[in-house]
């Protein structure tokens, strides 16, 4: 089997009804993990923290000040002017004082917290795609490709609140929260622990409220996951959309899956409103009773105008901040919900795709041995059934046979995206499963029937079978493979930008930049699957030139409908509904009058 990295304990979880409910007592945990990905920018991160911390203190000299200015200059209801004015000067210098140190702190606490959030959230993207490209291909048939491209978009950017956001609330509030009750103690205990009542059932309705919001956030987002799929599915196959006039399909599938993720949102919004509903009106019901029964305190001489307003004050301050605790709680929900999911793919089994290089080059022997295979996907169907072929180093092997007869199997199987169910692949006289993998792909290179190439230009593209590679290699590489002319043709040479998957070249002008980086990559065994298949006769002459010259010394895999293009190989092996029926020359399969090769032949009017 496969070489895999070590799994990260737990991340599988989910999937049974056991995961499912270990999953959500580990909420704390996830947090915590969130989080320990700002432990390498704590040079920034603590000074925000600091900053925050003494900011919300600050903001407690506002209420105090105030409630001395008010509550020390009102004796029975009676102003004091007098004491107005003799105290105005002085509050007002240390109130600005404290604003201005204030907004100066803030600003330096929001450039750090920026920079560590930013930062960290830079590292789990970094993270969460290099899992992805390291993944092995059984994931990608059980993924779709939006789905996951949602794990990088959608998931992250709720992360990214959590940490740019609702992190430094979580201080900010915390502070003002018990900062707030000290105070509204130290004003009077009696209405303090009357206030504080209604605590308990706040903090039991949000850990009741809280579980469901989680569950239902993560359906949510996994439903807006599916959306992504439509839309990366239908952006990627344009031309067929619009070839077929199906963009009005398009469109209610895409609203249809819209209005899956819209429904479940506001099933969301219903635990959540109720929610801060019940917040508000306990909130600020405790607080109406709370200042009623102050007010009869006060008229009653139990407590002084001063410590009133500043109880009153403190109150309001402590009663925000309760306040805001149901959304931050809510949005906390979510990134525990978003980070599930980017755990789930940091704890899958990777390839381990970056070994140690090994230096010798492989002369290019290729064995299989009683070969067999299912798919993960489709283990009730066995598409390879005890198939044998041989390739000598610098022989070309043909595989030739009708469609799903197991052929682009077979390669997939020699470039290790999966392993046999039984039999071996042996390169060199050693298993396939003692190389290092990122060194045997290195050793070999693939020729596709349909060429994406990417974004950029035609150096990188050209440059991506050897990233090192000089100018100088590259441009020769071009040269050998009948690109150089038509590339020097255009106006911006090998700068020239393929436009997205290529789509700015031809097929011929594609097929010929992928045989570029094949002879970059100077690979010891060459896989040509129909290389040439889907290419007018003019430009499937040069094609197959510039194929000649790369062929020549390395051994090569052809798999190959069209029988013409395999007429000189030295040997073919014809595969039928996953068996090797015959091996031979084209001369020794052609005499064979009852044989597969010789009736593929005759349709294809082949001598």
């Amino acid at each position: 089997m496969s070489k895999t990295a070590d799994k990260e304990p737990n991340a599988a979880e989910g999937k049974t009804g056991e995961g499912k409910k270990k999953s959500r007592r580990l909420s704390l945990k996830e947090i915590l993990w969130l989080f320990s990905y700002l432990k390498p920018y704590q040079r920034w991160f603590w000074p925000a923290i600091f900053c925050m911390f003494f900011t919300a203190g600050l903001a407690l000299v506002w209420p105090f000040m105030i409630s001395k200015l008010i509550g020390g200059s009102v004796a029975a209801g009676e102003i004091d002017v007098a004491s107005v004015k003799q105290n105005l000067g002085s509050y007002l210098k240390i109130t600005l004082a404290a604003l201005s140190l204030q907004a100066f702190l803030v600003f330096w606490r929001i450039r750090w917290f920026t920079k560590a959030g930013e930062s960290a959230l830079a590292e789990i993207r970094k993270q969460t795609y290099g899992k992805l490209i390291r993944l092995p291909m059984p994931y990608y048939d059980e993924h779709r490709v939006g789905e996951m491209s949602s794990r990088i978009a959608s998931d992250l950017t709720l992360i990214r609140e959590t940490l740019i956001n609702t992190v430094p609330q979580i201080v900010r509030q915390s502070v003002m929260l018990i900062g707030g009750t000290v105070m509204v103690f130290a004003s009077s205990t009696k209405l303090a622990l009357l206030m504080l009542l209604g605590v308990p059932v706040i903090m039991l309705m949000a850990a009741i409220f809280g579980r469901g919001i989680r569950k239902l956030t993560r359906q949510s987002q996994d439903l807006l996951a599916e959306t992504n799929v439509v839309v990366e599915e239908t952006l990627q196959s344009i031309t067929s959309v619009k070839s077929f006039g199906n963009e009005a399909y398009e469109t209610r599938r895409y609203g249809v899956q819209l209005d899956r993720f819209l429904d479940m949102a506001i099933r969301a919004a219903t635990p959540r409103g109720l929610f801060i509903a019940f917040i508000i009106f306990a909130l600020f019901g405790v607080m109406t009773i709370v200042l009623w029964y102050g007010g009869i305190m006060l008229v009653n001489g139990e407590i002084d105008s001063e410590l009133f307003w500043r109880f009153v004050l403190f109150s309001v301050f402590v009663g925000a901040a309760l306040g805001s605790f149901p959304e931050i709680i809510s949005q906390l929900q979510q990134a525990v919900g978003a980070s599930d999911r980017v755990r789930e793919i940091l704890g899958e089994d990777t390839e381990i795709v970056d070994g140690a290089d090994e230096q010798q080059r492989l002369e290019g022997a290729v064995v299989l041995e009683q070969v067999s295979f299912r798919y993960p996907t489709r283990p009730d169907v066995e598409v390879l059934k005890g198939v044998s072929l041989k390739a000598e180093p610098g022989e070309r092997v043909a595989l030739v046979g009708p469609s799903g007869a197991g052929k682009s199997t077979i390669i997939s199987l020699l470039l290790r995206f999966y392993d046999p169910s039984s039999g071996k692949v042996v390169f060199d006289g050693k298993d396939a499963e003692s190389y290092d993998l990122s060194y045997l792909r290195s050793q070999m290179a693939l020729v596709p029937q349909e060429v994406l190439l990417f974004g950029g230009s035609i150096l990188e593209n050209i440059a991506y079978g050897n990233p090192d590679a000089e100018r100088a290699a590259i441009e020769d590489a071009a040269q050998r493979a009948n690109a150089h002319e038509f590339i020097e043709a255009f106006p911006e040479g090998y700068e020239t930008l393929v436009g997205d998957r290529g789509v700015r070249l031809s097929g011929g002008q594609r097929q010929r930049i992928a045989i570029a980086r094949a002879i970059l990559a100077d690979p010891a065994i060459l896989i040509l699957d129909e290389a040439t298949s889907s290419l007018d006769a003019e430009s499937e002459r040069v094609v197959q030139e510039a194929l000649e010259a790369l062929m020549k010394g390395r051994t090569s895999i052809i798999i190959a409908h069209r029988l013409a293009t395999v007429k000189d190989a030295d040997r073919i092996v014809v595969i039928k509904d996953g068996m090797t029926v015959q091996t031979g020359t084209h001369d020794e399969l052609i005499a064979e009058t009852d044989g597969m090769y010789r009736m593929l032949a005759q349709l294809q009017f082949v001598d």
